[in-house]
């Protein structure tokens, strides 16, 4: 069966009930041809003509002719279009011609640095001097990195080895970063929110020694397609870019299918599972041997419906059970490498994967893609589907709904996914909280002084004197030396992470760790009495040690899961913008949020049924970060007061339907951002919502929700207008997160707030 054959196939299925609510019919595209303005060295011609990569598309050569020019650059087109290109081509050139010249290329995982080693060993195996190249990373040996540093003309690595191996020790790389002439960030446009804040210090703090060596390197940046790519290369970097985004490649036709599962019950807006519904699908692709990639969401659900799915095709062909594998992180490296072979040689059939599958590791060519609930960002989404119909056959892209506000409003607006720019990727380099820990470490792999000023941006001699009063930094004949007490910082700070400090997860029994908890989520994933999932097993935790930051816990079988209760309150700190809607006051400032978990409910697995509630007595966590807030004007009180509707109720639903719809219009996930309502907040004597960055000093989310305010309000009340529950459902008013177990909640209140905000009449 083909693919033009299988959707009539999955409409005559006997578990289908209407549930395609949309099919976008995407047209192929013929390949663009362009030349190179400069000669390439004879060896590199021969080793393309050879792997069969000439001629180059249109956009690959006008990157390669503004990287020749000495342009930094960045090339964000869709998956297979052919980037990685882009930078190894002007790399290979260098090295073939000018012999001294070095090339650091930077990955988001070991997995795919380790794939395109592979590319580059194939592309240079014909090479008559071939350069030398390696992976430098965690997993690298120790009797290997001596060579690595002194030899290597391409060293491939990932921002946090960088951040912790190479800049402490940037002595022993010092011919290395002496030569070096790329900078490569592949897949730049998964560095976001705090962990792309975190890197482009470290970019920052590699520039700078670069500059002590002799060297200032050009950046080349590879991303998908994004709204703001000029704007987030010279922030993640510092650095001027031009931009490289028309994408000249060829691609076969798709059929891209938005799939809602079917009501349960319409009035509670409960749906088929889109677990079970991706399994259906998965069994009749496999079935019918049509080669696939399904996604799903978490490794625990990518293990079920892998599951599901063998047990399922078992009973109609079980030879076709073993063409079936789950791929995610924490397998061994060598178990993955063995999967992706598998798939890319044919050997398998359909492979479940989570998002460790989304970048482009080289799998070969697949023909349908299968996402299990929306990625979060059109970015994810176009990167999960563009995983099929590589080449230029036609493929099937199928992405099923989960029962939510986001996924549900893409659900019913097929033409805000396909005809909408790709959201904004935001970063804050800037944000305190990362920005003084970097100083810290770039103190102490070679003194501060006031010309880094250009590095760091305009608070470095502000923060600078801040460390200093800390006893972090002390000055000293201009410059600020690392304080003697500090030893190797960068092993203390998290680039993933706003915050230093962690609580270790143990293993009562036998001391094992288990994982590590950013002290931000400690409270609510790892207090006495909660049930973590670890690797697929259940833990209890039997005790949480305050001091030493140390959860115990133990192994259990109990069918039930743990929900905290918490209270949250908001103090507006400083107003920074303000802007006025009609009578509606909108503003953005900073802010300072104390949440306290004050106990938790157990509910049963699959019945969500409360069988006991635990009342708690932890401190209260305190931090600053920017929100964005507004009233709802005078007379909407009265309004609801006079239809007997629930007043906090409504701003509660408006509320969380706000913060879970902000992620269409910013990249980010919806546990990135945290909101507070109240029908009056002493700071301002009125009723405000408030929507701030769940990460201490904000990465820039508020920001981009204050400057489309207007567009998220039409969204939330579309939102929460077209679902047809009636009275507020996880699909539009309630969160899985509402520290107040979504409590109290009035959706006709929040229709009337909204109605207001927008001037509709009421």
């Amino acid at each position: 069966m083909n693919i033009a054959e299988f959707l009539p196939h999955l409409k005559n299925h006997t578990h289908y009930q209407g549930q395609i609510v949309h099919i976008e019919h995407i047209q192929p595209q013929e390949a663009e041809y362009g030349s190179i303005e400069q000669p390439l060295d004879p060896k590199l011609l021969t080793s393309l003509e050879h792997n069969v990569l000439l001629p180059l598309y249109k956009h690959q050569v006008a990157a390669i002719n503004e990287i020749h020019k000495g342009k930094n650059v960045i090339i964000a087109t869709p998956t297979a279009s052919g980037k990685t290109l882009c930078y190894t081509i002007p790399v290979l050139n260098t090295i073939l011609t000018k012999k001294n010249g070095r090339a650091l290329y930077l990955y988001p995982t070991k997995a795919l640095a380790q794939d395109q080693l592979r590319s580059l060993q194939k592309l240079s195996s014909v090479l008559k001097i071939k350069p030398r190249y390696a992976t430098f990373d965690g997993d690298t040996p120790v009797s290997e990195r001596g060579d690595i540093k002194k030899s290597s003309d391409i060293v491939l690595s990932n921002p946090d080895m960088i951040h912790v191996g190479v800049l402490p020790n940037h002595q022993s790389w010092a011919t290395f970063l002496a030569r070096l002439k790329y900078i490569v960030i592949d897949e730049a446009h998964t560095y976001r929110g705090v962990l792309g804040s975190h890197v482009a210090n470290v970019i920052r703090r590699l520039r700078r020694l670069c500059n002590r060596y002799g060297s200032d390197p050009q950046m080349i940046l590879c991303s998908a397609t994004i709204a703001n790519a000029q704007d987030h290369a010279e922030n993640l970097t510092g650095l001027p870019f031009d931009v490289v985004d028309k994408d000249s490649s060829p691609h076969g036709g798709k059929e891209f299918v938005f799939w809602n599962p079917s009501f349960i019950d319409k009035e509670k807006s409960t749906r088929r599972s889109a677990n079970s519904e991706a399994t259906m699908i998965l069994t009749e692709l496999l079935f019918h041997q049509i080669r696939s990639l399904a996604f799903a969401r978490t490794r625990r659900l990518t293990e079920l419906i892998y599951m599901y799915v063998k047990d399922q095709i078992k009973q109609r062909d079980p030879q076709l059970s073993s063409m079936i594998k789950p791929y995610r992180a924490g397998y061994l490296a060598e178990e993955r490498r063995e999967i992706e072979r598998d798939l890319f040689e044919g050997k398998l059939i359909t492979v479940v994967a989570t998002t460790a599958l989304e970048l482009g590791i080289d799998i070969g060519d697949l023909d349908a893609t299968v996402l299990t609930g929306y990625p979060g960002s059109i970015a994810s989404t176009w990167q999960q589907a563009g995983r099929s119909g590589r080449r230029s056959d036609m493929s099937l892209s199928i992405l099923i709904g989960l029962n939510n506000p986001l996924d549900q409003y893409i659900m019913n607006n097929p033409g805000f996914f396909f005809g909408k720019n790709h959201e904004n990727a935001l970063i804050n380099p800037n944000n305190p909280h990362i920005l003084k820990p970097h100083l810290v470490c770039a103190s102490w792999e070679l003194p501060l002084s006031t010309r880094d000023e250009l590095i760091f941006g305009p608070t470095f001699i502000e923060e600078c004197t801040e460390l200093e009063g800390m006893g972090l930094l002390h000055k000293r004949r201009g410059h600020y030396y690392p304080s003697p007490t500090i030893k190797y910082p960068a092993q203390d700070i998290n680039i993933r992470s706003s915050s230093s400090q962690q609580y270790a997860l143990v293993e009562a029994t036998s001391g094992r760790l288990l994982e590590l908890i950013e002290e931000a989520n400690a409270f609510f994933q790892i207090h006495p009495g909660a049930v973590y999932l670890h690797q697929g097993e259940s833990y209890t935790v039997i005790e949480l040690d305050l001091i030493a930051k140390i959860a115990y816990a133990q192994l259990t079988e109990d069918n039930y899961y743990t929900q905290t209760k918490d209270i949250t309150e908001i103090r507006i700190l400083r107003t920074d913008q303000t802007k006025n809607i009609r009578d509606i006051t909108v503003c953005l400032g900073e802010v300072e949020v104390t949440t306290t978990v004050i106990g938790f409910k157990k509910k049963r697995i699959f019945t969500d049924e409360v069988i006991g509630e635990v009342a708690l007595a932890l401190p209260p966590h305190t931090f600053r970060t920017i929100a964005l807030w507004f009233d709802i004007g005078a007379a909407t009180e009265e309004i609801l007061m006079e239809s007997g509707l629930d007043f906090p109720g409504g701003l509660h639903a408006t509320e969380h339907a706000s913060i879970a719809l902000l992620p269409l219009f910013a990249l980010c996930d919806r546990n990135d951002i945290g909101g507070v309502s109240t029908p009056f907040h002493p700071d301002t004597g009125k009723a405000q919502v408030f929507i701030y960055d769940a990460h201490a000093g904000g990465v820039g989310i508020s920001e981009k929700g204050f400057e489309l305010i207007t567009q998220l309000w039409q969204a939330t009340l579309q939102t929460i207008v077209e679902c047809p529950c009636a009275d507020g459902c996880p699909a539009c008013t309630q969160s899985p997160k509402c520290g107040n177990n979504n409590e109290p909640l009035d959706k006709k209140a929040a229709i009337v707030i909204l109605k207001n905000l927008l001037s509709k009449n009421i």
